[in-house]
């Protein structure tokens, strides 16, 4: 195994692993840390108390961050006709309808965001294996499968991030970059954790939000007091 190199063992030496940090304090001490040459990407991750194994301890949703991502998502539209003109004109980077479901099939993936109108998905529920493992597979529930597809790319554009809880009861996303300032950072650290805990399913039972912590791409992980973000 590798040893860290001498910027993350500084970035390290900043953080006190034993300390849950007000979300503020974190957000201060994670921008302090972000000493890469790129611009990076901050992400936040929950430790819920469900067991997903379970259908009733499912967590899924979508956050409309305040501040945006900061990523630049290029955005597959399934749709034909009139929708595929609203989601062109919304800035749509693919849109097709069977066509883009052979160009899929064949392998070929050009978008970070997949939308389809529901017409369109008996033909992409064929494309559940190749959409699925890459997290792309629309759902109505995270609303990619819409009738109003314009919404949903502006949407994608302007900075909605979808959430869905791993086997280990984890939940984690970017919600911003370095280059964001600390309250950017804090509001959408805040916009993205009350997303997650308004989705709380009915089968949670105990404390739901466990732990929460935030990292940069090429920095340490800080521990946040749940508290401190509403709502936990």
């Amino acid at each position: 195994m590798s040893k860290p190199g001498k910027r993350f063992r500084a970035a390290a030496e900043t953080v006190d692993n034993d300390k849950l940090y007000g979300v503020e304090e974190a957000v201060k001490v994670l921008k302090g840390a972000a000493k890469a040459k790129f611009d990076e990407t901050i992400e936040v991750a929950m430790n819920l108390g469900v067991d997903p194994r379970h259908a009733d301890q499912m967590v899924r949703g979508v956050c409309q961050l305040p501040h945006g991502s900061g990523r630049t998502l290029r955005v597959g539209v399934f749709a034909k006709g009139d929708k595929a003109e609203e989601a062109k004109k919304a800035g749509a980077e693919v849109v097709g309808a069977e066509d883009l479901v052979e160009q899929v099939q064949k392998g070929t993936i050009e978008f970070d965001r997949c939308i389809a109108t529901p017409d369109m998905m008996p033909l992409v529920g064929r494309l559940g294996k190749v959409l699925g493992p890459r997290g792309l597979m629309p759902n109505p529930k995270v609303g990619t499968v819409t009738t109003d597809v314009a919404a949903a790319v502006q949407a994608a554009k302007g900075g909605a991030v979808e959430f869905r809880v791993e086997k280990a009861g984890v939940i984690h996303a970017g919600v911003g970059k370095a280059s964001f300032t600390e309250q950017a950072l804090v509001d959408n650290i805040r916009a993205f954790a009350d997303a997650v805990i308004k989705a709380k399913p009915s089968g949670a039972k105990g404390t739901f939000v466990k732990k929460i912590a935030v990292t940069s791409t090429m920095g340490p992980g800080i521990k946040i007091e749940p508290a401190s973000i509403g709502g936990a």
